[in-house]
């Protein structure tokens, strides 16, 4: 911790001082999440289980694409090219969350495509894994334009599709890709420093967050924080 703080510029050794009391108390609450392992539905009648699951992975989270694919609960849907719904494996164990698409992902039609998707591609198979046994899908769904961040609005409108996709495919680690996600999953505004490093619990799931490819993109040297946050997946979740 010493060497983070050392390593800190002063505005962002400030902020962490005064999120200090915060991070205490989001550490405590979520240390007991993870001791209850509370299961899907059990936790909040704001999540609760899709009803009729056939138990086909694939054809459930079918129905939730075209449930979205017409959407246009918020502005988004009428700037976009593509709905950037999500790819990868149906029974992932490890699902990537970030937080909207770009314009390389708003074309194809495919979450992290990019420059920061070819970097977590790289971070997935560092991991001994390929991208095809993994699920990637962001917070929204759609580009915000110019790639401004997400509102939240936008994030209070697409975030029960997210919890339908994770709810479905139910892995045993999620990895939250930057600050919105993160911080819309864990509902804190402790900063991304202060919350990586160590699990966390979404609705009895382990949560691990970290540094955003495109963070990493500007700043190289957070490789190695990155890396430390995958080890500790990897020994959540054997390849």
């Amino acid at each position: 911790m010493a060497e983070l703080f050392l390593l800190s510029s002063n505005s962002q050794l400030q902020e962490e001082l005064l999120s200090v009391v915060k991070a205490i108390k989001g550490y405590v609450l979520n240390q007991e999440s993870l001791a209850v392992g509370l299961e899907w539905g059990k936790k909040s009648p704001l999540s609760p289980p899709i009803e009729n699951l056939t138990g086909n992975k694939e054809v459930e989270l079918e129905k939730v694409y075209q449930e979205m694919k017409t959407c246009h609960l918020c502005p988004l849907g009428k700037t976009r090219r593509n709905l950037v719904f999500g790819a990868g494996n149906p029974s992932a164990r490890i699902v990537f969350v970030g937080e909207a698409p770009g314009a390389d992902e708003d074309e194809q039609g495919l979450p992290f495509v990019g420059r920061a998707g070819q970097l977590l591609t790289k971070i997935i198979e560092a991991m001994g894994l390929k991208r095809k046994d993994v699920y990637i899908c962001n917070i929204l769904k759609c580009r915000p334009p110019g790639n401004r961040n997400p509102l939240p609005n936008e994030i209070g409108l697409c975030e029960p599709f997210l919890k339908k996709q994770l709810q479905i495919i139910s892995p045993q680690v999620i990895c939250a890709l930057g600050t919105f996600a993160a911080q819309t999953l864990l509902k804190t505004d402790i900063p991304i420093t202060m919350l990586r490093g160590r699990f966390h619990s979404y609705e009895g799931i382990k949560l691990m967050p970290t540094y955003h490819p495109a963070y990493l993109l500007r700043n190289p040297s957070a490789k190695k924080l990155v890396w430390e946050d995958v080890q500790m997946i990897i020994r959540e979740v054997p390849v």
